[in-house]
Parts: C-alpha cells; structure tokens; sequence
C-alpha cells in the first residue's frame, strides 16, 4: 500500500496534467472555432497550461526530482 504522501503526489500530478490537457484542448477549440487573438477561449486555454505546468514543476521540485529538495530534508 503506497503511503499518503505518495498517492497525493501521484493524484497530483495526474490532475495537474489533466488541466495542461484541457488548456490545449480549449486553445484548439477556440481556434477552430475561429477566435482571435484575444478570444476568452484562448485566454483561459493559456492559464490551464500555466496552472498546471506550475502544479507540475512544484509537485517534482518538492518530492526530490533533478534539482529539487525534499519536504522531510529541510
């Protein structure tokens, strides 16, 4: 049985991942809808990518991936 902290960690990641793909899925969307440049799909496709790119890279910095720390080292 995996510990807590490594199925949030893995939960995590899976749902951080899930919101990069629903940013590319409306970013496509707007776009074949023909949305500009500052169309309100294109805008919020952006900040699902961002969100959880950012999840992403602070879920690997904080479980000791490559150049990360570990929570318990501090």
């Amino acid at each position: 049985m995996p510990e807590p902290r490594d199925l949030h960690r893995g939960t995590t990641a899976v749902m951080s991942t899930i919101l990069v793909l629903l940013g590319v899925a409306m970013i496509v969307r707007t776009l074949v809808a023909g949305g500009g440049a500052i169309a309100l799909g294109l805008l919020l496709g952006v900040l699902f990518i961002a969100a959880g790119a950012g999840r992403l890279y602070l879920n690997a910095r904080l479980a000791g991936g490559p150049g990360g720390r570990t929570r318990r080292g501090r």
